[in-house]
């Protein structure tokens, strides 16, 4: 295994105290014995694996930010309790990603400064537990939030060019420890191995480009138009979700479509909520504490009336934003009550919106009755049919017989030998690639996906020619006037060679400088070794 050549007592006990937890100096004999070993290389390689293997659950832990806000709403569905898990996420994940990090810093530099690898027994332990924890995160994510792994491959067309670029660079900068450990290595065999793993990756990292793809890979010229925006329960970053101060808020971020969600009540009047219970977005444990886990259409509209739709927007905070509201919204938040469907379409009428919605709760045994009271309040309304974007699947042809003019949109893609055509269609934007939202728009076929609060996923959706998305974050959309990144392919293709021809001249020239360097340091360390034993040996004697 590799020598360990001297090293000054300052940079040894820097290295190697928080790496093997050893106060090591820089004399020669209390160095004796302290040498790589294959057992040591092991643990090296292990600890670089666990470091890219939080390194990738780093990656999936921002990807993932975009549809957090669902999770906190099922975590309060099961538990009852309103926390911000993004944020624990995210700090769990530095936590690990910076341990693993500094241990692969401080072992790479022990390598370049000749010191031996002994990683202490409390690192070992805890690069296992690390790397049990992420396997555990990666598998809760594969059971519970199974389509995550279809956003984080969308997340590479947005991503994979720069993706390429890092990972070229960080196996360039490789290139010096490497060369530092094969020349100081007398196992032909290990070098040999190790050299051509490392060509190997390079080789795959040089030829990657040509299996990444991106919609946003294209001439300026060919960018389709921004998508519409669709305000996800109005403007709810901005204002409590379903109310009507949502809804103006969402008319400020220039939203053509307020897309809410609908109940009926006890007594037959439509109104505004998401849950089936009342609790998340009410304050109903305190107004009716014996009844809060009734649903909500159990409640007649007087009761509904009398609860506080907003309070718990200020209290809870379930967005960053809420935070830097003005004095004037915090108090119109704190005032907002339930809104009637009814006093949602005046609204919506008024300024030209449209509304969509989904009628709950769909298994209801009075469902027919429950789409019959809302199409009387939407005719009623006077509001254009036009502006109506009906969600609902059932009784759906009953509708189109009563209100013809209401555009229908369906939660499903289109399929052959349909009776009527689909013209619209709103669906997850994990359950459509760049290649049908095309074939869609081709055909003149309004594609909304949903629900989308990141630019990047909204820029490769407005790449890929989407018609519309769903989103919390409108007043962040709307000021984007283009997408994050936008590359012509011979651009794409000049930055590829570019950057692979620098990188190989960088690799040649550090295997060529470490070499210079092993051949310099031999003479001195023979030397060295000759003195040594001379004084040895006049001692003895």
């Amino acid at each position: 295994m590799a020598d360990p050549p001297g090293c000054c007592s300052t940079c040894a006990t820097c290295l190697l105290c928080p790496y093997s937890c050893q106060w090591i100096t820089a004399k020669k004999e209390k160095r004796k014995g302290l040498r790589t070993t294959k057992y040591d290389c092991s643990w090296f390689l292990f600890l670089f694996c666990v470091f890219l293997f939080t390194l990738v659950w780093l990656y999936f832990a921002i990807i993932i930010l975009n549809d957090f806000h669902n999770f906190n709403e099922f975590i309060f569905r099961q538990k009852k309790l309103w926390l911000d898990w993004s944020l624990v996420l995210l700090i769990a994940t530095a936590v690990l990603i910076s341990y693993s990090s500094v241990l692969l810093v401080l072992a790479l530099c022990l390598q370049l400064c000749g010191q031996p690898l002994k990683l202490h027994w409390v690192h070992k332990v805890l690069l296992i537990l690390t790397a049990l924890v992420v396997a555990a995160a990666f598998t809760g994510l594969g059971i519970k939030w199974a389509e995550e792994w279809r956003s984080a491959w969308i997340s590479l067309q947005a991503t994979g060019p720069f993706l390429h670029i890092g990972a070229v660079g960080g196996m360039t900068l490789l290139a010096w420890p490497l060369a530092s450990f094969i020349y100081r290595t007398r196992s032909t065999g290990l070098r040999v191995f190790v050299l051509l793993v490392y060509c190997a990756a390079m080789i795959a990292l040089y030829l990657a480009p040509l299996g990444i793809t991106s919609p946003c890979i294209m001439e300026e010229n060919q960018l389709p138009p921004k998508p519409a925006l669709v305000g996800h329960r109005g403007a709810p970053m901005l204002a409590p979700e379903n109310t009507l101060m949502s809804l103006r808020k969402a008319v400020d971020c220039d939203v053509q479509v307020f897309e809410t969600d609908v109940m009926v009540s006890a007594d037959g009047v439509p109104f505004l909520m998401h849950d089936e219970e009342l609790t998340r977005t009410t304050n109903v444990q305190a107004v009716f504490p014996e009844r809060a886990a009734l649903n909500s259409t159990a409640f007649n509209w007087t009761d509904l009336q009398q609860l506080d739709a907003g309070s718990w927007f200020l209290e809870r905070r379930p967005f960053p934003t809420v935070q830097n509201l003005s004095p004037g919204d915090r108090q119109e938040a704190a005032e907002q009550r339930i809104p009637s469907l009814e006093q949602a379409l005046e609204a919506a009428k008024h300024s030209n919106l449209s509304i969509m919605f989904d009628l709950r709760p769909e298994n209801h045994s009075d469902y027919q009755n429950f789409v019959n009271v809302t199409l009387g309040v939407i005719l009623q309304s006077g509001i254009p049919l036009q502006q109506v974007l009906w969600l609902p699947d059932g009784f759906r042809e009953d509708v189109k017989q009563q209100a013809p003019g209401v555009h229908h949109v369906y939660g499903r893609k289109r399929v052959e030998n349909e009776k009527e055509p689909v013209l619209h269609v709103n669906l997850p934007y994990q359950d459509m690639s760049s290649e049908e939202i095309r074939q869609y728009r081709q055909d003149n076929i309004s594609v909304n996906l949903y629900v989308v609060n990141q630019p990047w996923l909204f820029s490769v959706l407005w790449c890929s020619g989407v018609s519309s998305v769903t989103t919390n974050a409108c007043q962040v959309l709307k000021e984007m006037e283009h997408p994050i990144w936008l590359l012509p392919s011979s651009t794409y293709f000049m930055i590829w060679i570019v950057v692979d021809c620098v990188s190989f001249l960088i690799i040649i020239w550090a295997f060529v400088l470490m070499k210079k360097c092993s051949r310099r340091r031999r003479p001195a360390e023979s030397e060295t070794d000759v003195l040594l034993t001379k004084i040895n040996s006049l001692m003895q004697e």
